[in-house]
C-alpha cells in the first residue's frame, strides 16, 4: 500500500471516516463529500444506526456515486494510538471489491501520533502471502493506495511519520514472508542467500555467512549438532549495519530452525507443518534490519541468526550425546527436540565478539510458554531489571505485549544438574519448562571483561512461540506468521 498525505479536501475513491461514539452528524469541516452521501451519513448517525463502537465498520454507497466506510473508534476518552492503529487495520480487513483500491482518509485529529498510528494499521494489515497460488488475472488484487487528509499545520511532520511507518511495515512484512515460506524453499543457506541479496540495496548494511564447514572450524558445537542430521546443513548469518561506527551497539540474536521435526526425539505428526515457523526468531532479526535500513537508521546494529534444519537421520545427534559449544561449555543432550537453545548457545556467545551494549535473543523456543501465556503475550526474561522494563515498555508502546517472567536461581541450578557435562538441555521435569529454557540460555551470555573486573552484559530472552504464529487476536494479522516484535525492536532502538 502506498500512503500519501495532503491538506487538500478533494476526496477520491472511497472515503474512510473514523468516528467516535456519540457522533450525531458530520462536522462542517469535512469537505468534498457528495451531498447525497453526506445526507446518508448524517441520517445513519442521527438514527444511531452506526454507534461507532471500536472495530465496527459500515459502508454507504451514495446515489451520486460516492462511497464511504464509517469506522468506529469507540469512546473518545478511551482512544489512544493503539485504538487508531486497530481502526486502520479494520479498514483493510473490512474492505471489499466494492470499495475499490483508492481510499481517502479523513481523521478529526491533529495529533501526529494518532494519525500515523491509523496509517500504520492500514499498512500492517495490507498483507497477503500468495506466492505459491496460481491465480487468474481477475483474481489478482490491484495495489491499494490511501491518501490521508490532514490539517496543513501537521502535513510535513505527518509525511515523515508515514514514511517511517511504511519502512517499519516493510520489515514486518518481510518477517512474515520468511515465516510463511515453505521449508523446502526456506532452508538455512536459502535464508543466507536471501540476506546477502537483500543487503546489496543498502550501503549501510553488510551480511556475512559462517558456513557449516567454518562452524566446525570455529567449534560451534550447538549449531553443528542440531543441523548435521539434515542434508541442508546449518549456517550462521551475521548482519552488520553501520559497522564503521565506534562504540558499543545492540546485538540481536535469532533462532532460525527452518523446520523442526524434533530430530531423533520425533514430534507427533499432527500440525507438524507449523514447524516451518520455528525460524521466527531469525525472521524477527531480518525484519528488524529491513525496518532500520529502509528508514535510514544511522546507528550501529548487529544481528546474528542461527540457521539449522532439525531432521532425524543416521547422522543426527542422539539423546545421551555430549556436545561442546563455542563457549567451551559442554551440554548433555537429553532430548533432541530441545534444539533451539543449542543453536542459541553459540549465537549468544558469538554476540560477545561485538562488544554489545545489550543482547536480546528471539526464539520460538517452548510450548511451555504458550501454555503459560497463550497467544496473547511474549515471555520476557532478563538478567537486568531496568533493561527488562525498557523492553516491556517498548512493547506496550506499539501494542506488542512482552510479559516479564522469573529467572530464578533454582531454574539455573536445575539446568546445570548433569552428572557428565557442564549443563543439560532439558529440565528435570515438565514444570516451568519456559523458565528452565531461559535459565539454560543465561549460561551462554558472555561477560564484559575478565576476572574480578568482569561485568554482566544486559541480556533478555523473548520466547515468541505463542505470538509469532497462531495469534488470532492480533488485529494486524490476517493469517500465518505475525512478524511480532519488529516494531518493538524499532521502537527500543530508535527512541
Amino acid at each position: 500500500m502506498e500512503i500519501t498525505v495532503s491538506s487538500g479536501n478533494n476526496i477520491n475513491g472511497t472515503l474512510i471516516l473514523p468516528l467516535f461514539q456519540g457522533t450525531e452528524k458530520l462536522d462542517d469541516s469535512v469537505k468534498g463529500i457528495p451531498a447525497q452521501l453526506r445526507i446518508q451519513i448524517n441520517n445513519v448517525l442521527f438514527d444511531n444506526d452506526f454507534k461507532a463502537k471500536a472495530k465496527s465498520t459500515l459502508t454507504l454507497l451514495g446515489s451520486e456515486g460516492g462511497k464511504a466506510m464509517l469506522v468506529g473508534l469507540g469512546k473518545k476518552e478511551d482512544a489512544d494510538a493503539n485504538t487508531y492503529r486497530k481502526a486502520g487495520a479494520r479498514v483493510v480487513k473490512a474492505r471489499g471489491k466494492a470499495h475499490g483500491t483508492e481510499l481517502t482518509v479523513k481523521l478529526d485529529s491533529t495529533e501526529i501520533e494518532l494519525v500515523s498510528a491509523f496509517a500504520e494499521g492500514l499498512l500492517l494489515r495490507d498483507y497477503s502471502y500468495n506466492h505459491y497460488k496460481t491465480m487468474d488475472e481477475d483474481d489478482k488484487e490491484d495495489d491499494l493506495s490511501a491518501r490521508i487528509i490532514c490539517d496543513e499545520s501537521i502535513e510535513e511532520a505527518l509525511n515523515e511519520s508515514v514514511r517511517i511507518a511504511t519502512g517499519v511495515a516493510s520489515g514486518v512484512h518481510l518477517s512474515r514472508d520468511l515465516g510463511n515460506a515453505p521449508p523446502n524453499d526456506m532452508y538455512p543457506m536459502a535464508y543466507a542467500k536471501k540476506a546477502m541479496d537483500w543487503a546489496k540495496q543498502y550501503d549501510s548494511v553488510s551480511v556475512g555467512v559462517i558456513t557449516y564447514e567454518e562452524a566446525i572450524e570455529h567449534g560451534m558445537g550447538g549449531l553443528i549438532a542440531v543441523g548435521k542430521g539434515s542434508a541442508r546443513k546449518p549456517c550462521m548469518v551475521i548482519f552488520k549495519m553501520n559497522e564503521h561506527l565506534e562504540g558499543r551497539c545492540p546485538v540481536i540474536v535469532g533462532k532460525g530452525i527452518t523446520f523442526d521435526t524434533g530430530g531423533i526425539s520425533l514430534k507427533p505428526g499432527q500440525n507438524m507443518d507449523e514447524m516451518k515457523y520455528d525460524m521466527g526468531g531469525s525472521a524477527t532479526v531480518f525484519g528488524m534490519m529491513e525496518a532500520l535500513a529502509s528508514t535510514g537508521h544511522a546507528g550501529k546494529i548487529i544481528g546474528i541468526t542461527c540457521m539449522a534444519e532439525n531432521m532425524p537421520s543416521s547422522n543426527a545427534q542422539r539423546p545421551g550425546d555430549v556436545i561442546k559449544t563455542l563457549s567451551g561449555k559442554t551440554i548433555e543432550i537429553l532430548n533432541t527436540d530441545a534444539e533451539g537453545r543449542l543453536v542459541l548457545a553459540d549465537g549468544l556467545w558469538k554476540a560477545g565478539d561485538y562488544d554489545p551494549e545489550y543482547i536480546i535473543d528471539f526464539a520460538t523456543l517452548t510450548g511451555a510458554c504458550v501454555v503459560a501465556l497463550g497467544h496473547e503475550a511474549t515471555g520476557l526474561w532478563s538478567n537486568d531489571d531496568d533493561f527488562r522494563t525498557r523492553i516491556h515498555e517498548a512493547g506496550n508502546a506499539v501494542d506488542e505485549l512482552a510479559w516479564p517472567m522469573p529467572l530464578l536461581p533454582a531454574f539455573e541450578k536445575e539446568m546445570t544438574n548433569s552428572k557428565i557435562a557442564d549443563t543439560r538441555n532439558l529440565g528435570a521435569g515438565r514444570w516451568g519448562g519456559a523458565n528452565t529454557a531461559a535459565a539454560f540460555l543465561k549460561q551462554f551470555v558472555p561477560m564484559r571483561g575478565e576476572g574480578d573486573d568482569a561485568e554482566q552484559i544486559p541480556w533478555a530472552h523473548m520466547d515468541i512461540a505463542g505470538t509469532f504464529w497462531g495469534a488470532k487476536t492480533n488485529d494486524m494479522v490476517g493469517h500465518g506468521a505475525s512478524g511480532i516484535h519488529v516494531r518493538t525492536l524499532y521502537h527500543l532502538i530508535t527512541q
